[in-house]
Formats: structure tokens, sequence, C-alpha cells
């Protein structure tokens, strides 16, 4: 491992200043910076430890009924807030679906909304990736991609982004407070995460230094509580990352869908927000054919980047499946294998 320097600031201002130099990279529980530190991928001079800082480990219910988390507030604890979990029951699904147990209680929320792709090529130093090093190119192009991206991609960059907790977030609308240099600012999570295009280096929209400090939920996310789900294909039902997922979220009145919010993971190098399919479903009865209907729109632009024409198709059916699991529902209790399709009852739901 490369040598670095140690920093634990006192403050956020003094993390900002700390991060903002050359070659610095925030560390809080480490659980994906880490382990690309060990495997010499990412290679940074300086560690700017924010484990300490105060503040950012809170979660505020707010009086106008929307939710403040605090950055380092950790992915089993918002799971398991029994206020957080009846009002966005998603999301709970989400986190409760993702790694193990052990990784969860360790696990901040801003670091998995920054976490780094799970591509192979991208963690093997002596495979090229234009995400790694600029304009060397990307070996995955050609190489073993059956799991890569279907939307958004570009000859520079076929990669996915991993998380599960950012797909809901996005469905929902959640924003992003930034601490940065020129002071603080809001930031819509669909606009963090940036489409490879021509430079798959930069991943986000943040600047050197800039610092999440919290991530909130409008109070009108609660008004989809009683029809949410979030679904997740994997390879294996437990600890791996998704081949496809999809988060819906419905609101019914007299028998029609009034308003309906859905994403997709797995599928693109940002969790995917379906807007098209959203516009598709509004008005309608909730019914297999309207959802059939949702889930072509949701797809419409997709387009295989190798060997992984199946996703396509794949990610239909589980847009089919969420949609149909949200319409039935949201259940009393999260599942005992979280947004598995073979949970109880999903299976043929």
């Amino acid at each position: 491992m490369k040598p670095f320097d140690y920093v634990r600031p006192a403050t956020i201002a003094e993390a900002v200043t700390a991060a903002a130099q050359p070659g610095a990279t925030y560390l809080a529980a480490g659980t994906n910076l880490l382990d690309l530190m060990k495997g010499g991928v990412s290679r940074p001079d300086r560690l700017v430890d924010v484990t300490r800082l105060k503040g950012l480990d809170r979660i505020e219910h707010l009086a106008d009924g929307s939710v403040r988390i605090g950055a380092l507030v950790r992915n089993a604890d918002l799971a398991h807030d029994m206020a957080f979990a009846k009002a966005y029951p998603a999301v709970a699904e989400a986190l409760l679906s993702g790694a193990s147990a052990q990784l969860r209680n360790a696990a901040t929320v801003g670091g998995n909304l920054l976490q780094r792709t799970r591509c192979a090529y991208f963690y093997d130093p002596a495979s090229r990736c234009n995400r790694r090093e600029a304009g060397s190119g990307c070996d995955a192009h050609g190489g073993e991609n059956r799991l890569h991206a279907v939307l958004g991609w570009s000859e520079g960059c076929i990669a996915t982004h991993p998380s599960d907790f950012c797909v809901p977030l996005v469905a929902l609308d959640a924003i992003v407070e930034i601490e940065g240099r020129s002071g603080r600012r809001e930031l819509p999570l669909d606009e963090l995460h940036r489409l490879p295009g021509a430079a798959p280096e930069r991943e986000t929209a943040l600047e050197p230094g800039d610092l999440i400090v919290a991530l909130r939920l409008p109070a009108v996310a609660r008004d989809f509580a009683g029809h949410a789900r979030y679904l997740k294909v994997r390879e294996r039902t437990s600890y791996a990352f998704a081949v496809v997922s999809a988060a819906a979220a419905l609101r019914i009145e007299n028998g029609k869908i009034s308003d309906a919010r859905l994403a997709l993971g797995g599928v693109a190098a940002k969790p995917w927000r379906a807007r098209a399919a959203e516009a598709a479903l509004k008005s309608v009865t909730p019914d297999a054919a309207s959802f059939r209907a949702a889930a072509q729109a949701a797809l419409a632009d997709a387009k295989p980047s190798g060997d992984n024409a199946f996703k396509i198709e794949l990610a239909r059916r589980i847009v089919v499946r969420a949609l149909t699991l949200a319409a039935a529902g949201t259940p009393a209790r999260i599942p005992a294998l979280p947004a598995s399709p073979f949970a109880s009852g999903a299976l043929h739901a």
C-alpha cells in the first residue's frame, strides 16, 4: 500500500480545507475505500478522517414531514429506525438487501452514495480503465461484460453504479447537502452521479474538497409509503450486488394511479430514474397491461454494451414485478429476504 498522510479534522470547515488539497480523499467507514487502497486501485496522498465530526450521525424527522439523515448515520441504524422504515419502506428494504449485516453496521449513508463501481476491470490495475486512468481505454469492451450497463453507457465506460440504497432515493427525489470551499449547497441526488460520456473519470458532480454532510427526503415521499417496494435480482441471494433492481412507488386513488415513481439499479453508471415510465403510469389502472407498458417505456433506450442483452428483458420483467408488488401494498413487515424475488409471497405476486 502506498504511504499516505492521515489527518482528523475537528470541524467541517477544517475537513473541507484538508480534502481540497491534491491527492486527498475522505475516510468514513472505509468499507469500499480501504479495499481499493489495498488493491492499488486508489492511491491517495492524504486521508481526511471525518468520523469524529459532530452532528453528522443524526436522523432528524423535521416538522414539515421531511427527514434529514446525517452522512455518518450507519446503514443498519437507518434501516432499523422504525419511524424511518414506516415512512420510507422501499429505502429500508434496499438498505437491508445490500451487503452483509456486518458491513451495514459499519457503512455510512454518505459513503454508500459515493461507492465506486464493482467492474472487475476497474478493480484490476493491470487492466485498462478510463475511470481509474483517464484516456487509458476500457477493457470491459470486448471483455467479460454480462453484468455491465445497458443504459447511458459510452465507448469510454460501460460500468454500472452498485448502490441499492440510491435507487429508491432517486425515485423519491432525495436531496444531497454538500459543504464545499464556497459554502453549503444542495443538489438533487439524481444529479450527483454522472454518466460516463467522454469523461468517465468524472464520476460525480462533486468538486475537490466537497463533503456530503446530509441527505434529505421530502415530505411528499411519505405519500407513497402504502405502495412502495424495492426488488433486486442478484446471482446470489445474499451479499451480492444487483444484476438488475427496481424501486417502485405508487399513489393509488379511486382505483387509478395518481402518481408513480420508478428507478432502476444495475443498468447504468448512475441510479436510473425512469421518468417516461412514470408518465405512462399516470391515471391508469394498476394492472399487468399498464405495468408492461411502463416497463417498455423504462427500457426504450436500452442497448447492450456487450454480452448483456439479457439484462434488458430482465429489467423489463423486474419493473413489472416491482410495480405489481407495490400495487399490492407495502407489507406490514420487511420480508426475511429483503428485496428478493424469493421472499415470502413475492415470487407469485
